[in-house]
């Protein structure tokens, strides 16, 4: 099976179909979080998903357009964006989103939008974080969002305190065969690497590999209607540079 794995899309609809058109053909799509805050369609974005994805889990800021968590925890720029998009979703995609597991295990992979010990809000960035839940991982593989940056993390064995990080080798397969993985495919619509591309990657449970994948949208466009919207000028801006 061939399995297209999606992030953290943030209602960027331009990033998303240059994503599905860039993918080919695949079996499955996996999405691990975060389909609204930000960016400008999360109606067209939800109903895309939602008809695509074998298996979709909810992230912070769909949980934070819900009410599940406060507002207040987000910082302003996200917060209005937030406050706009609960006003935009017509009731069956809040009861869509409200239906989205914080975790899940597809082929023998454990799935989560943050981490193992807190699905939701944790972020992985630094190898100690990502060996306390390869720890905890209780599938040999796991795929998480959340940080916005593409990353893979091997464990060769969890007895041994050795861990290998892997940058981004765009293209290249790698291989899965052997030892623990964190893996990250980065985000569809708010990457924050430095990289303004959509990221997204391929999982092909046949070869057992993992492919990261970039490709570019038109910025402009969705920069565009965020104007439109009187969206904050921070939010519009970082999407240029990527970060």
């Amino acid at each position: 099976m061939r399995i297209l794995v999606l992030s953290d899309v943030h209602a960027n609809l331009e990033a998303l179909e240059a994503v599905l058109a860039d993918a080919g053909t695949w079996d499955a799509l996996w999405f691990l979080g975060d389909l609204v805050g930000y960016g400008p369609d999360p109606v067209e974005c939800i109903d895309c998903i939602q008809r695509l994805a074998a298996v979709a889990l909810a992230g912070n800021h769909d949980w934070g357009v819900l009410g599940q968590v406060p507002l207040s925890v987000f910082n302003p720029a996200a917060r209005k964006v937030l406050e706009w998009t609960r006003g935009q979703l017509p009731s069956r995609q809040l009861e869509y989103l409200m239906s989205l597991p914080v975790q899940a295990e597809q082929e023998g992979i454990t799935l989560v939008h943050g981490s193992l010990r807190a699905p939701i809000w944790e972020y992985i960035l630094d190898p100690y974080t990502a060996w306390e839940n390869i720890e905890r991982l209780p599938t040999r593989i796991g795929l998480f969002g959340h940080t916005h940056v593409a990353i893979a993390y091997h464990v060769p064995d969890r007895e041994t305190l050795r861990m290998h990080i892997l940058e981004p080798p765009y293209d290249e397969p790698i291989d899965l065969k052997t030892g623990w993985w964190l893996l990250n495919p980065g985000s569809v619509g708010q990457p924050r690497d430095g990289d303004p591309r959509a990221a997204y990657a391929i999982l092909n449970l046949e070869a057992m590999t993992w492919m990261f994948r970039r490709v570019p949208y038109p910025i402009a466009k969705t920069q565009a209607k965020m104007r439109r919207l009187e969206f904050p000028s921070f939010l519009i801006e970082r999407l240029t540079y990527g970060e």
